[in-house]
């Protein structure tokens, strides 16, 4: 028999993780900035979906029709009966590329996206790959492809062939990935302390193997396990998407797009002056040692007027979604931390606070800051997860029935898993971080049970019948009281700050 798998791991579940990135809605917003002119999203197609919870969630929270493959049949099954219960019409198959692209019944797509798995497949999948965005991209059409790039890699990607070399060669085949993968751990972590002489060159090297010993073991097995794994230059991904008439058009990552954040003075007129565009990024991720880009590319870029682009940005809508209290004038780039200041973001803050749909135009008004202040600022509150973008009113009403149906399928599952921490917004189109208790004291809400006191008994009968207990501060709450008691505590706070945000967002 073939090798399905074509060296990619299959053996342990990937992660149910959710890629805001993803989300379609998202380029209309960095576009702008960029001044580019953005398409509307029609239909969407995700390359290697993983379990499906992007795709599903922006399925549901949206009017644009989705398709996908990803090659493993469990995880694809499990995208099929997301599709199937939320009723979006998401066609989601389990098709290697190859076979994917050769289907005679897809459509031509508005938007193409990647996250991550260009970095996990041979040279043979990624040409089958730009072949069929060359084929099925329209003009004008967006691509979305992160993946691991250099020079962030260039100090650890050693250690990552010694692990994968322990785990084929030393780990036995018998005791499953998970074992492989300690096993590969426990013997880096004797190798530098023996002090060689590659982590006296690269000193983060021991601290990095820790981090990573820290991490989720399913997402460990697909990030650093696989057969294949090129962390690529920008300059190496130009070539590969010439020929499907790709353009780069900006990051996908918000922050990346702040320069005070991320360069410093001299840094920035260094970049400015070198004159190609693509030399200039290549130089970039050099400056702050990128190892991972998350990219948008265009199918034939268009200019917009300064006129165009400034009306455009004014008609954008936003909502914040976290307590105007709770944000913290902090944000992280590649300098180091920084300080927004305060006589911009306080007044944007407080005129958002009421979690209340508002437009960058309405925004300018109530503020008297210009068109750029609160642009920036914007980026900076969606890219940090305290704000999110917002569709049209027509969008909101036509995608509120296919996230309720998911999301109270999504809520019913946490009362066994943990797995699944995100719920669909018809606001923002995609996805919401909400934990698994959150989740319960939702359900128990649809159930009549309003009140904190009765929230937290709901939960708690569901977690006693499984005989699991809360952890907190890493230590195990033994006895019920106290269980219910946090659960109280939790669900109280769930009540005072969450709901009316989930609210605005469409959930409840």
């Amino acid at each position: 028999m073939s090798d399905w798998t074509s060296g990619y791991v299959a053996d342990i579940a990937y992660t149910f993780g959710y890629y805001a990135e993803l989300n379609p809605l998202r380029i209309k917003l960095a576009f702008l900035h960029a001044g580019l002119a953005c398409p509307e999203m029609a239909n969407a197609c995700e390359l290697g979906f993983g379990q499906g919870m992007s795709a599903n969630l922006h399925a549901a929270a949206s009017v644009t029709q989705w398709h996908g493959t990803d090659f493993n049949p469990s995880q694809a099954g499990f995208a099929q009966e997301l599709a199937s219960i939320s009723g979006t019409g998401a066609k989601l198959f389990d098709e290697a590329f190859t076979d994917f692209a050769a289907r005679s019944d897809l459509p031509e797509f508005d938007y193409i996206g990647l996250h991550g798995i260009w970095s996990w497949i041979s040279d043979e999948n990624r040409a089958v790959i730009v072949e069929f965005i060359r084929r099925k991209l329209k003009v004008g059409g967006v691509l979305y492809i992160s993946y691991n790039t250099q020079p962030g890699w260039a100090s650890f990607a050693p250690m990552r062939h010694l692990m994968t070399e322990h785990a084929e060669i030393i780990g036995a085949e018998g005791n499953g990935i998970v074992s492989r993968i300690n096993g590969a751990l426990e013997f880096t972590e004797k190798l530098l302390e023996t002090q060689p002489l590659y982590a006296r060159v690269n000193t983060q090297i021991g601290e990095r193997i820790k981090k990573v010993k820290e991490q989720n073991r399913h997402y460990l097995a697909h990030e650093y396990f696989n057969r294949d794994w090129l962390p690529m230059h920008f300059a190496t991904m130009t070539k590969w998407l010439e020929s499907a008439k790709l353009s780069y058009a900006c990051s996908a990552h918000y922050l990346d797009h702040i320069d005070a954040i991320n360069l410093s003075s001299e840094q920035q007129q260094f970049l400015n002056d070198i004159p190609d565009a693509g030399f200039k990024e290549t130089t970039r991720d050099f400056i702050v040692n990128q190892q991972f880009r998350r990219d948008y590319w265009v199918r034939g870029p268009r200019k917009l007027s300064d006129l165009a682009q400034a009306e455009q940005l004014r008609q954008l809508r936003i909502l914040l979604i976290q307590p105007r209290h709770d944000i913290s004038l902090k944000v992280n780039g590649s300098l180091g931390e920084a300080t927004m200041q305060d006589h911009i973001y306080a007044p944007i803050l407080d005129a958002m606070s009421d979690h209340q749909i508002i437009s960058l135009g309405q925004l300018e008004q109530a503020t008297q800051l210009s068109l750029a202040q609160i642009l920036q600022a914007a980026i900076v509150l969606i890219g940090s997860s305290n704000a999110a973008l917002v569709q049209d009113d027509a969008q909101i009403a036509k995608a509120k029935k296919a996230c309720e149906k998911l999301n109270n399928y999504l809520c019913n599952q946490a009362r066994g898993s943990s797995d699944i921490s995100y719920l669909a917004s018809p606001v923002s189109g995609g996805g919401v971080a909400v934990g698994r208790f959150q989740q319960l004291f939702l359900l128990a809400r649809s159930q009549g049970k309003k009140h904190p006191a009765e929230m937290a008994q709901f939960a708690w009968q569901i977690l006693a019948m499984q005989n699991q207990k809360l952890v907190k501060q890493g230590i195990t709450i033994e006895n019920t009281e106290d269980n219910i008691a946090e659960l109280t505590q939790q669900a109280q706070l769930f009540c005072d700050k969450q709901i009316g945000i989930l609210k605005a967002l469409g959930i409840v």
